[in-house]
C-alpha cells in the first residue's frame, strides 16, 4: 500500500474532509488519517431510540457563508427545528410557564446590553484580529460583564444561564470576546445569532454534506489511523500511527480538535503557545441528551438554571406517540445521558407533567479524539493562543473549529479554516518566481 502523499490531513471531520477536498482538485496526493470508523469527526448522526438523531453539532445558517456555500454547492436543504409554542423557565428561585415570547423579552434587554459594543471590537468579524482593539476586552470574563449589567436577579439568572448554554460549559472563565464575536458576526442581532446556533438543521443531516464532501475528493481515506507521531525533517513528515504504520508527505493538515494535541509526539516540538493552549483547552465540556416524553407534546423550549445538569431544553420531533428532546448541560460529568430518572427529575423541575421513557447522548469528554464539545474559548484565547495556533508549525498547518475566525465553534468555523490550510499549502508549494 502506498504510504507517500503529498498531502497528510488528519482528522475527518468537516474541517479535515474539506481540506483534502481542495488540495485533491488541486492535484495533490492526498491521504486522510481517521482514528475513528467514520467521518464526521464532532458530528455524527446515528440511529438512536427508533430515529436518526444528531449526537454531535447540528445546525447551521445562512449568515454562516461557508457552510452555506458547501449546502449550495451539493443542492442539499434545510429541515427546520419546531417552532416553539411554550416556553418554561427558572427566574431564579421558581419554575414559570409562559410564551416564547416572554421569555425572549426577558432575555432582550441584558443581551442588548450585554453585546453593545460588538461591532467596535469586531468591526469586521472575519478579518485578522486587531490585537490593539482586543486588548481591553480579550482579558475580562463573561460572568464579570454579566454580573455588571444594571438588571434583575430573574434576567441575571437567565442571562448566566443562556450563556451558559451557548457555552456548553462553565462561563465563569469564559471570555467576553467570543460572546461578542458570535453576536458580531450577525450583525450586532443577538437574536439571529441564537437562531443561528438551535434553528436550522441539515436536511438529510450533518451525514449528507460530510458525505457529500467525502465523495467530492480522490483522495485516500484511511480509517483506524490513530496518529501518535509526527516528525520533520528537511524532506517532510512521516507521520505515524498507533499500529506502528507510517506515512510520509510533504505537508501536513491537524485537523483535530486542540485539546487531543497531546496525544500526539511532535518532532520538532510545537511551540509554547501551542501547547499551552493545548494544555489549557476550551471550555466546552458539557453535554448533549436525546430524550423521549410520553405523549405527542406542542413544541417547546425551557431554560434552566446556569448550574444545573441539564441547563436547557427544545423538544425536536413527534413520532410515534412520542415527543423527541434535545437536552444540554454544562458539565459532561454532572449527569449520564442514559440515566433516565435523572434526567426526569431536571426535566420536572421546569415541565411538571412530563413522563421521560428513555435517554441516549454520546459523551464528547470523554471521547479520547473529542475531549471537548464544541470549542468556546477560555479568557485570553484570542490574542494569547490563537495566533500561535493559525502560524505554520513547519510542514504542520492546524485546522478546525477550534482555531477559525469568524464562526468558531461552528462547522462553519471548520470549513473556513480548512480552505485557509489548503490555500496556504497550494501557494506555498508554488515555484518561486526569478
Amino acid at each position: 500500500m502506498d504510504n507517500i502523499h503529498d498531502v497528510i490531513v488528519i482528522g475527518a471531520g468537516f474541517a479535515g474532509l474539506t481540506a483534502a477536498r481542495e488540495l485533491a482538485h488541486a492535484g495533490k496526493r492526498v491521504a486522510v488519517l481517521e482514528a475513528r470508523d467514520r467521518i464526521g469527526g464532532r458530528t455524527w448522526l446515528d440511529e438512536r431510540m427508533g430515529l436518526n438523531l444528531e449526537l454531535g453539532g447540528t445546525w447551521v445558517h445562512w449568515t454562516q457563508p461557508h457552510v452555506w456555500a458547501e449546502l449550495r454547492r451539493y443542492g442539499i436543504g434545510l429541515a427546520p427545528s419546531p417552532t416553539p409554542q411554550n416556553a418554561y423557565w427558572w427566574n431564579g428561585t421558581r419554575a414559570v410557564a409562559g410564551s416564547p415570547d416572554e421569555l425572549f423579552e426577558l432575555l432582550d434587554r441584558p443581551n442588548e446590553l450585554l453585546a453593545a459594543r460588538s461591532r467596535e471590537v469586531f468591526p469586521q468579524p472575519f478579518a485578522p484580529l486587531d490585537s490593539t482593539l482586543l486588548a481591553d476586552f480579550d482579558g475580562v470574563s463573561l460572568l464579570d460583564e454579566i454580573d455588571l449589567l444594571p438588571i434583575p436577579a430573574e434576567q441575571r439568572a437567565l442571562l448566566e444561564s443562556f450563556w451558559t448554554l451557548n457555552f456548553n460549559g462553565r462561563i465563569e472563565d469564559a471570555a467576553f470576546t467570543q460572546a461578542l464575536r458570535w453576536v458580531a458576526i450577525t450583525n450586532g442581532d443577538w437574536k439571529v445569532m441564537f437562531e443561528a446556533c438551535a434553528t436550522y438543521k441539515i436536511a438529510g443531516g450533518t451525514k449528507a454534506l460530510a458525505e457529500a464532501i467525502q465523495a467530492d475528493t480522490a483522495a485516500d481515506f484511511r480509517f483506524g489511523a490513530d496518529v501518535r507521531s509526527i516528525d520533520q525533517d528537511g524532506d517532510g513528515a512521516v507521520v505515524t500511527t498507533a499500529d506502528g504504520a507510517e506515512y510520509r508527505a510533504e505537508s501536513v493538515v491537524l485537523a483535530v480538535p486542540i485539546q487531543t494535541l497531546p496525544r500526539i509526539a511532535f518532532t520538532p516540538a510545537l511551540p509554547v503557545a501551542v501547547e499551552s493552549a493545548a494544555e489549557q483547552g476550551q471550555l466546552g465540556l458539557g453535554t448533549k441528551v436525546w430524550f423521549t416524553i410520553e405523549g405527542e407534546h406542542p413544541a417547546f423550549v425551557a431554560l434552566g438554571g446556569a448550574d444545573w445538569p441539564l441547563n436547557f431544553f427544545q423538544s425536536e420531533y413527534v413520532a410515534d406517540g412520542k415527543t423527541f428532546v434535545i437536552g444540554f448541560g454544562p458539565d459532561a460529568h454532572a449527569i449520564d445521558p442514559a440515566d433516565t430518572a435523572a434526567v426526569q427529575r431536571i426535566l420536572n423541575r421546569l415541565v411538571p407533567d412530563a413522563k421521560v421513557l428513555e435517554s441516549v447522548g454520546h459523551s464528547w469528554v470523554d471521547d479520547e479524539y473529542a475531549q471537548e464539545t464544541w470549542p468556546m474559548h477560555r479568557i485570553g484565547f484570542l490574542t494569547e493562543s490563537l495566533p500561535a495556533l493559525q502560524q505554520p508549525h513547519g510542514r504542520i498547518r492546524i485546522a478546525g473549529s477550534d482555531v477559525a475566525d469568524g464562526w468558531g465553534g461552528f462547522i462553519d468555523g471548520a470549513i473556513d479554516s480548512a480552505l485557509k490550510a489548503a490555500r496556504a499549502i497550494l501557494i506555498a508549494a508554488q515555484p518561486v518566481a526569478v
